[in-house]
């Protein structure tokens, strides 16, 4: 496949969620990136669907019982030929399998061996159970989301499987991978989520820290509490986003509203629950795809919000290419990027149709991989 990656070669036993993205993140920038099954007794619905054709796509896959002598000794071959390793299995469990980064590192010492956990390797809370919202909840995210008078609202699992772990997982095997190839020398990546999270809360911490953002929900500029900066409902049910946060984007809002007479300070506190009814008024008078055409072309920062079949049917979206299909159907998934000037049309790498099912093609896997 080609891309940036070309050439890396990456071997990913199977988890669900953030591990995968992580790789397949790499496999869209056209790094090899093998998948390790588990024995389908093994698997369950869950890793067997979760992700399916999207978070995995673009790599191979082939089954293997890590319990057993020979699939063991076969891994143990593959990570000899690999550049990178990773898995998102709770801490110590490699180990007793043998695969750990010790063992690891003896076979391939160029090794960088990416870990992903929800808490980290170490600490406390290392070897307990958790998802991406509790992860959120530790590191100070889901406690600045959501209404004030109302229970803090999760933001999906962006924050935290996908943000805070897979991309911050693919950024740092990135990083380590670089430092390899300097120098010959691999080493273990520990990415948590929890890390991830609040990492990705370093501007928020800046300005609480200077005293811009205060504890209180939904009384902030960008949690809903500027009524420049927040969602509203329209005629016909549907909603806008609004996102006018400089003065001059806060003007074409205005004009665009038909307020622009009203004398609204938009940097009065004081101020904005009522403004934001009054915003609220004139934006139920009109659908939601109305007030989009009205404001297309300006620098109001208004948006339509789209729902999943629509986005990918949006002009901007199909001009880009953001979204792509896996076959004659419509467009699906996200696709590869970023985008880079050295690859054909912008896109780093080409999606297969389909990803290979686990052991499709093992006999090619393998001597690709010369084991």
């Amino acid at each position: 496949m080609p891309g940036p990656l070309a050439g890396v070669r990456i071997v990913e036993f199977e988890s669900i969620g953030p591990g995968p993205y992580g790789a397949m993140l790499l496999a869209d920038l056209g790094a090899e990136v093998l998948r390790i099954a588990r024995p389908q007794a093994e698997r369950g619905a869950l890793i067997a669907d979760l992700g399916g054709a999207v978070l995995h796509r673009g790599r191979r896959a082939i089954t293997l019982d890590l319990k057993a002598a020979p699939d063991l000794a076969l891994a143990r071959r593959l990570i000899g030929r690999a550049d990178g390793l990773i898995e998102g299995l709770r801490p110590g469990v490699m180990e007793k399998l043998g695969l750990g980064p010790e063992a690891a590192l003896a076979l391939n010492p160029a090794l960088v061996y990416g870990r992903i956990t929800g808490w980290g390797q170490q600490g406390p809370l290392a070897r307990t159970a958790g998802h991406d919202i509790n992860y959120i909840a530790l590191s100070g995210v889901l406690g600045t989301m959501g209404p004030a008078d109302e229970p803090p609202l999760p933001p999906l699992n962006l924050v935290g499987d996908f943000g805070g772990g897979g991309l911050y997982l693919a950024f740092g095997m990135l990083a380590a991978l670089i430092e390899a190839g300097r120098t010959g020398k691999g080493q273990v990546l520990d990415a948590a989520m929890l890390d991830g999270a609040a990492s990705q809360m370093a501007l928020i911490y800046a300005w609480r820290a200077s005293g811009v953002w205060s504890d209180t929900r939904g009384a902030n500029l960008l949690d809903g509490g500027a009524p420049f900066y927040r969602c509203y409902q329209c005629a016909d049910g549907r909603f806008v986003a609004v996102g006018a946060l400089e003065p001059q984007f806060f003007a074409a809002l205005m004009a665009g509203l038909g307020l622009a007479d009203e004398g609204w300070d938009q940097n009065d506190r004081a101020t904005w629950p009522r403004l934001a009814e009054r915003l609220a008024e004139v934006f139920a008078t009109a659908a939601r795809d109305d007030w989009a055409a009205r404001f297309d072309g300006t620098d109001a920062c208004v948006s339509p919000v789209l729902d999943l079949a629509e986005a990918p049917q949006h002009p901007h979206n199909r001009a880009r290419g953001t979204f792509i299909g896996t076959g004659t159907g419509p467009p699906d998934q996200p696709a590869p990027g970023p985008r880079f000037s050295n690859h054909p049309a912008g896109h780093p790498a080409r999606v297969r149709d389909c990803p290979t099912l686990p052991d499709a093609e093992r006999a090619e896997v393998l001597a690709d991989w010369g084991v």
